[in-house]
């Protein structure tokens, strides 16, 4: 398996600490607003690559942050907590906002298939960690304490820019927002730890600590938790593109820091969705959700097969037009499906490893859903497979894809497959009028192997399918 290390800005053959196993870190919500579609882009690239890493036999310890509480609305530090701004404009407390969005969150997730992390930890539930942490980075002179807060000294590493391999007068502190200075900084680039009562005296959540009544910094959130979950030495890190500089540049530096040692080996980052506007943000509030394309009639499952068709590592622009031709091409896929029946023949062995054999190729190959995706076609199009076959590679292949390949709804089944139906329905009702029960039994047994159930009633008989 091959995957894209943002770390070293080339493409590497995985090989894990633990033979067998994988840690896998995932940076979770700032659960303040419902997630747009952008950022479930990122969600879904992980869902494939754990997904992947399953495929592959590996066992997967995956972890995923809520956060809850640190990330301010600039990534310098500065501006407003934003589950504080949204609070105070919804007229609710911090924690019924986040259980709120939290919820709302794992609800999108649930509709596009994303499976769900082993270990989820929202941030307020490890003040004593991030505490231990920060005493332990003082203690060897990697922080200092200044107007209350406490930040890390970015002048005491030999490489703070190694994910970025970026000079110091080229980065801008606050890569969303506009800086504001901080004199208590003794760097440009320094970051803050734990503020406390000294800012934003209106933070309505706030801990004891050695420096003061105060909370933790965002960046600070993920280093603890995925050292909780994780242990010292980390596989995978995954995120946005938007998230390597400062928010995983500054994990980097505090967790190596304060562990003496390397401590995640590959960084994997998620592409931007862009819209005619660019790129969706929160901050603008100009972004589409999924409940937006629900409403508007689009089946989640739309969505996640348009991420599919693209790279993860490539920016996808999003249209309403593209989603119509992608939703059209995603009912056609599921009638084709739908039109394999479980014959008596048995699965070929030999097309069977042959065909997945080319699809580990595409997904071990820096997750190439796009050539994934034209196996699964090819396998539907080979008139030399049985349909017992198909159906099994289809089957596995959604293990990872994880597009309801084989969940035939009612609105799925085109008008052809439907007059096939119906007609068998009628030949049966006549069969029975006429007592033949053994012909009825027949065509009943032959819409089972169709995947289709009938139910009788007094009045009429009904279908569905399985």
């Amino acid at each position: 398996m091959k995957i894209y290390n943002t770390l070293t800005k080339k493409v590497e053959e995985f090989v894990p600490n633990k033979k067998g196993f994988v840690n896998m870190y995932t940076c979770g919500p700032t659960v303040y607003h419902y997630a747009h579609i952008g950022n479930l882009r990122s969600y879904i690239m992980e869902d494939i690559l754990e997904k992947t890493l399953l495929y592959n036999g590996y066992e997967v310890n995956r972890v995923m942050n809520i956060t809850d509480v640190g990330h301010l609305s600039s990534d310098s530090d500065s501006g407003d907590d934003k589950m504080v701004k949204s609070a105070e404009k919804q007229h609710k407390t911090v924690l019924d906002i986040a259980k709120f969005y939290t919820d709302a969150f794992f609800k999108d997730c649930e509709k596009l298939n994303i499976k769900k992390p082993e270990t989820i930890e929202p941030a307020t539930n490890l003040i004593p960690e991030y505490i231990k942490l920060i005493e332990g980075l003082l203690s060897k002179g990697f922080a200092y304490v200044s107007g209350g807060n406490v930040y890390f000294d970015t002048t005491k590493l030999n490489d703070y820019y190694v994910l970025t391999n970026h000079k110091e007068d080229e980065m801008v502190v606050g890569a969303r927002q506009g800086v504001e200075n901080d004199d208590n900084k003794r760097n440009q680039a320094d970051f803050v730890l734990w503020f406390t009562k000294s800012k934003f005296s209106d933070q309505e959540l706030k801990w004891e600590s050695p420096w003061g009544l105060g909370y933790p910094g965002w960046h600070i959130e993920c280093s603890c938790i995925s050292m909780k979950h994780c242990g010292e030495y980390l596989d995978i890190h995954c995120g946005g593109v938007d998230n390597i500089f400062p928010h995983h540049t500054n994990e980097i530096a505090q967790s190596e820091s304060y562990l003496g040692h390397k401590w995640c080996n590959y960084w994997v980052h998620c592409e931007h969705l862009n819209d005619k506007n660019g790129k969706m943000s929160k901050s603008n509030g100009d972004f589409l959700t999924l409940s937006t394309l629900e409403e508007k009639g689009y089946n989640p499952l739309s969505y996640r097969l348009m991420c599919l068709q693209s790279h993860y590592r490539k920016q996808l622009i999003f249209t309403f037009e593209n989603l119509d031709n992608i939703e059209q091409t995603y009912k056609k896929l599921k009638q084709k499906i739908s039109k394999l029946n479980k014959d008596e023949k048995e699965v070929s062995k030999e097309k069977y490893d042959l065909y997945n054999e080319k699809f580990i190729s595409s997904i071990n190959d820096d997750m190439n859903t796009s050539s994934a995706l034209t196996v699964l076609y090819d396998v539907i199009k080979d008139e030399q497979l049985n349909d017992s076959t198909k159906l099994a590679l289809i089957n596995s292949f959604d293990k990872v894809l994880s597009l309801d390949l084989l969940k035939q709804d009612d609105e799925m089944v085109d008008d052809e497959l439907s007059k096939i139906i119906m007609d068998k329905i009628e030949k049966r009702k006549i069969a029975k009028l006429n007592k033949d029960y053994e012909t009825a039994d027949k065509i009943r047994d032959e819409l089972l192997k169709m995947n289709v159930e009938i139910m009788d009633t007094k009045e009429t008989t009904t279908w569905k399918i399985k």
